[in-house]
C-alpha cells in the first residue's frame, strides 16, 4: 500500500481520536451553563385566588356602613396584587350595613333578614367596584340576586371570560339563599371558579386558639388542618365553608387586611397569617 495513503488513513485517525477526545470538554461548559439556564424560574404560589373580605372592614373607624377613604384604601391594595398578574375575584361580606342573624337574633324572620344581608353585600360591592375603577382597574359585579339594572347575574363561564381579559369579579349577594352566610358563598365562588386559595381578610392576623381580643395569652396558628378548624370550632368560617374548602383541596389563607401592604406580603409568602390545608 502507498506511503501516502497510509500516512493519510493515520492522521485520519488521529485526527477523529483528537477531537472525540476534546469534545467533552469543548462542551462541559455550555452545557452546564445550558442546564442552569433551563431551571425553573420562581412562579407566584397563586394564579387565581378569591379574596374574602368582611363587611365591617370597610368601615374603616367609623361604627356603620362604608369609608370611601379607606374602601380607595383596599382598592390600591388589590390593584398592587393584581398588577403581579393574578387573577383575582372578591366576595365582601355586609356585617358593616346589615347582618341577617343580628337581624333575625332580634326577632325577624330569619329568610327575610338574609335577604336584607344579601342586599347589603351588593351595596359593599357596588362600592369597591368603584374604587377599583377610580384606580383603573375594570371590574364587574355579579349577583347571586338578579338586578340586571345594577350588575350582572352570575355566570360561571361570563365571569372567566372577565378574570382572562385581566377584569376583577366581585360576586355579590352570597350564594343567592337564605341561610348561608357570604363564607359559605366565597367558598362556593372559590371552588366554582377553580381558585387556588380563598384569603380571607380581617380585623385580625390569623386563627387563634381563643379570642385574642378577651384573651392575651390565646396562641395564634401558623398553619392547621381542616378538621381542627371543625372539630375546636375556631370561628374562622362556617363549618359548611370550611368543609366546602376541605373537600375541593383550597387552602384558606387568614390575615389582616387592616394592615397596610400585607396582601402583597401573604401573597408572596410573607407577613402574619395562618393557613388552613
Amino acid at each position: 500500500m502507498p506511503k501516502a495513503f497510509l500516512w493519510f488513513q493515520c492522521s485520519s485517525r488521529q485526527f477523529a481520536a483528537h477531537t472525540l477526545a476534546c469534545l467533552p470538554q469543548r462542551y462541559k461548559a455550555p452545557e452546564t451553563q445550558l442546564r442552569a439556564m433551563s431551571e425553573p424560574m420562581p412562579k407566584p404560589n397563586y394564579k387565581r385566588i378569591l379574596l374574602k373580605l368582611s363587611g365591617e372592614v370597610l368601615m374603616g373607624n367609623q361604627q356603620f356602613g362604608i369609608d370611601p377613604e379607606f374602601v380607595a384604601e383596599l382598592a390600591k391594595e388589590v390593584k398592587a396584587a393584581q398588577a403581579t398578574g393574578l387573577q383575582i375575584c372578591l366576595v365582601i361580606g355586609g356585617g358593616n350595613i346589615f347582618r341577617g342573624m343580628a337581624g333575625a337574633a332580634k326577632g325577624m324572620d330569619r329568610a327575610q333578614a338574609d335577604y336584607m344581608g344579601m342586599l347589603a353585600t351588593v351595596m359593599n360591592a357596588l362600592a369597591m367596584q368603584n374604587a377599583l375603577e377610580q384606580q383603573g382597574v375594570h371590574t364587574r359585579v355579579q349577583s347571586a340576586v338578579q338586578m340586571d339594572q345594577v350588575c350582572e347575574p352570575v355566570i360561571r363561564r361570563r365571569a372567566e371570560r372577565h378574570l382572562e381579559k385581566g377584569r376583577v369579579v366581585i360576586f355579590a349577594a352570597g350564594v343567592g339563599a337564605p341561610y348561608f352566610t357570604t363564607d359559605s358563598g366565597a367558598a362556593l365562588r372559590a371552588a366554582e371558579m377553580q381558585c387556588d386559595a380563598l384569603l380571607k381578610g380581617t380585623s385580625v392576623d390569623g386563627i387563634y386558639d381563643s379570642d385574642p381580643k378577651t384573651n392575651p395569652n390565646a396562641k395564634r396558628y401558623d398553619t392547621v388542618d381542616y378538621n381542627t378548624v371543625l372539630s375546636q370550632d375556631l370561628k374562622v368560617m362556617d363549618a359548611s365553608a370550611v368543609a366546602l374548602c376541605r373537600d375541593n383541596n383550597i387552602p384558606i389563607v387568614v390575615f389582616s387586611i387592616r394592615e397596610r401592604g400585607n396582601l402583597a406580603k401573604v401573597l408572596r409568602g410573607e407577613g402574619t397569617q395562618t393557613v388552613v390545608k
